[in-house]
């Protein structure tokens, strides 16, 4: 089962300041115990909304709305991409993790979908689709 782990932002993140020496040395450790673990997948952090932009879907119009956006606890701070057994593990690594601000936030926890989640709509040519786009990314040819 693979999971997004969603670090919501915070005012301090929000407004450009960077994590100060002891939280990036707590997260390198416990991002070397997911990888030890072999749970990592991926994870970085993000740059405030500020730097962001957003493209908005109205019927088949499109328009582009640049940040920062409001409700900081709406927000994304970072991620990581995790591969797990179950949610109950990934409950448990995420109550392990560093703080990751210094001051209250959130790790928000979601199970990305598979190609068994769409049913028959998830057509044996769109599987084979989805396989030579992964191959590509992953440089397989």
């Amino acid at each position: 089962m693979r999971v997004m782990v969603v670090v919501k932002a915070s005012k301090k993140s929000e407004s450009g300041a960077l994590p100060d020496t002891k939280i990036l040395t707590e997260m390198g450790k416990y991002n070397e115990e997911l990888a030890k673990a072999g749970i990592l997948l991926a994870g970085e952090g993000l740059q405030p909304t500020s730097k962001a932009a957003r493209v908005k879907f109205t019927g088949d119009k499109r328009s582009v709305v640049d940040g920062p956006f409001a409700e900081t606890k709406e927000l994304i701070a970072g991620f990581w991409l995790w591969q797990v057994r179950s949610m109950d593990e990934a409950k448990q690594w995420a109550l392990r993790c560093p703080k990751p601000h210094d001051e209250d936030t959130e790790i928000e926890i979601r199970p990305l979908f598979e190609a068994a989640d769409f049913g028959e709509n998830f057509t044996p040519e769109l599987q084979q689709q989805e396989q030579r786009i992964r191959n590509q990314v992953a440089g397989k040819k």
